[in-house]
């Protein structure tokens, strides 16, 4: 290998979103992760949505998730139609 053209190869701290720390070796000082083996649904087996842009929410919020969850209703199956006063007559 040539000398001085590698970069330092140095102990770095990962951290995950869950709160999960541990140490490994890299170039980096610090690593950010979103998901990490601890919390992740393959390793630990149950289910968890991942929802990094807010989507999971954004649905909820359109359809009044968070009140009918609150509530205990349940979720329309399908859209109410209302008929036409014409052909009602």
């Amino acid at each position: 290998m040539k000398a001085k053209i590698h970069p330092e190869y140095i102990e770095s701290t990962v951290t995950c979103g869950c709160g999960n720390k541990f140490v490994t070796r890299s170039t980096k000082k610090t690593i950010m992760v979103e998901i990490c083996s601890a919390c992740h649904p393959f390793f630990t087996g149950k289910m968890k949505f991942v929802d990094t842009a807010g989507r999971i929410e954004k649905f909820q919020k359109k359809y009044n998730w968070d009140k009918r969850k609150k509530t205990g209703e349940e979720a329309p199956t399908e859209a109410p139609t209302e008929a036409p006063a014409e052909a009602a007559k």
